[in-house]
């Protein structure tokens, strides 16, 4: 015992001492069953301990070699689950997934750590998740997901998740108690997909009436939620009312001050939202009713997300009716939670242009100093507080967003993300608290939300040494190869910012439009993907979807150069070229169809298998599957293809048929002389979209292994690929 406290408190010098280290620690305990969760092997390896932080506000994390053991250091369970993963990542080359269905791959034989290190933390919080993400990624989420991806957000440090789930149980309690009866409120929520952007005062009623068996099973999901979350120390941000109320409570009380929200992606008027402004008495009394039914639900964390006017025009843009509302909004949840706080989404400062630099100071200053911490949610793209005078002193978090929708398409700029936070933490000043990411899906590849938030802690590694960590965990051994092909990707591939691109083979297609505009370093990815599929096997999950995501990339691009070929030969009235490239086309989307099916998280069977299964009787698994697959479809409104996804069987079936028939009607006006009906097109893919169902048994199945097809594709179409290379589209 002795040696082992020499060690470790050689490692860790005099940034902190010991604490408790006897099982019956609570902390000791949560990170030995975190251990067990990934690997029984993995959790006969290590021994956990407990650790004095060097200070308030500051994390530490420790490695040291006792013997067999490896032996972990940590002021908290989530600094344990740090120290876990660094353990995993520097030494195993294991990166752990965040979806439930994919095993710890770990080395045969574990290793031991040798000097060890200490690590402490850069911020004291590290927040995750968008309300969308609930939506493009979580919505049929059960419990067997949601405790591998806690489990991956405290191996990440994640200390201040998002966690909305089950709210509207509580809002059912609120909404009865005063007047409207169980259906009338279950009309008023929308279905379960569109939950989101119902919790954040866009749409109302969309795909509803929501079933009673959805608010019964999202109770309970939400309250193990929260159990496993702050098991791990963390806090969970859960809502507080921002004045979004039924249309029937105008009518219930009618001298109430509630005014109808603007438009919001064209949804029709029964869809539209109403606003209860917050010096009506009213709102205090709603407050009130919905923490207290909260807490009676969940528990208190004191910190809640309020996000009035997310994309909606407020009644008013004035600086001074801005503050009133900040002002009252605060009070009401302050007197029903004495130890409240606000954390307030900072995307419509970045989104809506009305949020002036005057108007913005009105809103943070109504709240008193470090009561209000801002999500700066953008900073991939625009940092906000380097505009708006570091947000006035309120306390912000640093967040990198890096991906719309759930898109599959290729961006995230990882590196340009991780040296605008090496700028911040110098340049930000005392109030910059925290970095996060505010991704609104999970999509596949999980990189770069781990580059970013390894930036909350002072490892001090270079950047040689982040693109070699990841290629050697992706490949499950240090691999010269996939390094490589790694800093080709980190360097000059990921070097597009998250956007509304979206693949142009997953959007309507237009003539003489291309839809995906978006420039990527295409001869960077073609490297890369060729440099990945040289290595004599694939051992990870990991690297099948680098292999994967980069092929599919590849491909991509091809197809939207054939698109505007094809385009041309088209107004060229030239019916042989156009046949030529509509072949090509066609062989495009087969074949990235077929790349997908490598990855089961690539394809519509897992996505819609997940809706399905949520269900207790067969109409609720049709109403589920129907409600996911629409919104990766038509979504609703305006915003058809908004969260389109390549999948293996949405492309066959869906984006297939709808390019097919856009071909198919441009070659038959050549051949007859008529000109384009755009009009006509429109409703045609319209009708086809809207009446669109999927048949799995249709779904297409790889003949051979990844490494196999890759390099069949890429000798396939070797002479486009050799064409493209030095296009950057």
């Amino acid at each position: 015992m002795k040696k082992l406290i020499f060690i470790v408190m050689a490692v860790v010098a005099n940034l902190c001492s010991w604490g408790s280290n006897t099982l019956a620690d609570k902390d000791v305990q949560q990170a030995n069953a975190l251990a067990e969760r990934l690997s029984a092997r993995l959790a006969e390896k290590v021994e956990f301990v407990k650790i004095k932080a060097p200070k308030k506000g500051v994390d530490v994390y420790s490695l040291a070699q006792q013997g067999d053991k490896v032996v972990i250091g940590g002021n908290t369970a989530n600094s344990m689950a740090v120290g876990l993963n660094r353990y995993l990542k520097k030494h195993c080359n294991t990166t752990v997934s965040w979806y439930a269905d994919i095993a710890v791959e770990l080395p045969d034989v574990l290793p031991g750590v040798g000097g060890g290190e200490s690590v402490t933390s850069t911020v004291p919080q590290r927040f995750f998740l968008n309300y969308c993400t609930f939506g493009y990624t979580m919505v049929y989420w059960q419990w067997r997901d949601w405790e591998r991806f806690i489990d991956w957000m405290a191996l990440n440090g994640v200390n201040m998740p998002l966690a909305i789930t089950g709210q509207e149980a509580v809002w059912m309690k609120v909404w009865t108690a005063m007047g409207m009866t169980p259906d009338e409120v279950r009309s008023y929520f929308t279905g379960p997909s569109y939950l989101a952007w119902h919790r954040m005062a866009n749409v109302d009623e969309w795909h509803g009436p929501l079933p009673q068996h959805w608010l019964d099973t999202q109770v309970e999901l939400q309250q193990r939620i929260l159990e496993r979350e702050r098991s791990l120390n963390m806090r969970p941000v859960m809502n507080a009312f921002a004045g979004h109320v039924p249309r029937r409570i105008k009518e219930l009380y009618p001298t109430a001050k509630i005014s109808m929200l603007s438009d919001w992606a064209e949804f029709a008027m029964n869809e539209r939202t109403y606003f209860l402004d917050s010096e009506d008495p009213l709102f205090e009394k709603i407050q009130k009713m919905f923490i207290d039914e909260q807490g009676k639900f969940f528990g208190y964390d004191h910190i809640y997300g309020i996000d009035p006017f997310n994309e909606m025009d407020p009644p008013s843009w004035e600086a001074s009716y801005l503050a009133r509302v900040t002002k009252h909004m605060y009070e009401s949840v302050r007197k029903a939670d004495p130890k409240a706080e606000w954390l307030q989404m900072g995307w419509i400062l970045y989104y809506q242009k009305e949020w002036t630099a005057e108007n913005t100071r009105a809103m943070l200053e109504a709240v008193p100093k470090g009561k209000m911490t801002i999500l700066d949610y953008f900073c991939d793209r625009r940092e906000v507080w380097r505009t708006r005078d570091k947000f006035s002193g309120q306390p912000y978090i640093w967040c990198y967003l890096g991906n719309f929708g759930g898109n599959t398409v290729w961006e995230g700029n990882p590196k340009l993300a991780c040296e605008r936070i090496d700028a911040a933490l110098k340049e930000g000043g005392k109030n910059l608290v925290g970095i996060g990411s505010t991704l609104e899906g999970l999509d596949v590849q999980q990189a770069p939300y781990e580059c970013v938030l390894e930036k909350a802690w002072a490892t001090g590694e270079t950047t040689e040494q982040i693109i070699n960590s990841i290629a050697d965990r992706h490949a499950g051994a240090p691999n010269e190869t996939a390094r490589k092909a790694w800093a080709t990707l980190y360097n000059d591939a990921y070097t597009v910012s998250a956007g509304t691109h979206r693949e142009m083979i997953g959007m309507r297609p237009l003539l003489n439009k291309v839809r995906s505009s978006y420039k990527v370093n295409l001869g960077a990815i073609i490297d890369a993907w060729q440099t990945l599929i040289k290595q004599e096997r694939v051992d990870r999950d990991a690297m099948v979807i680098d292999i994967t995501t980069a092929g599919r990339e590849v491909l991509h691009q091809l197809f939207m150069i054939e698109k505007s070929a094809f385009d041309q030969a088209f107004a060229q009235k030239d019916l042989a070229a156009m046949r030529q490239h509509a072949t090509l086309m066609r062989e495009l989307l087969k074949d990235i169809d077929t790349a997908n099916s490598f990855q089961r998280h690539c394809t519509l069977d897992a996505w819609l298998e997940q809706a399905s299964s949520y269900g207790n009787t067969p109409a609720l698994c049709d109403y589920y599957r129907n409600d996911a697959l629409t919104l990766i479809t038509t979504w609703g409104g305006c915003l058809n293809d908004y969260a389109t996804r390549v999948y293996q069987g949405l492309v066959a079936q869906y984006h297939a048929v709808r390019w097919g028939m856009y071909i198919d009607r441009a070659i038959q006006c050549v051949k007859t002389g008529t000109e384009w009906d755009n009009a006509a097109w429109e409703k045609q893919v319209g009708d086809f979209e809207q009446n669109f169902k999927y048949d799995p048994a249709a779904a297409t199945r790889p003949e051979t292994d990844l490494l196999t097809f890759a390099r069949l594709i890429n000798n396939k179409y070797a002479t486009q690929i050799e064409a493209a290379r030095g296009m950057n589209r």
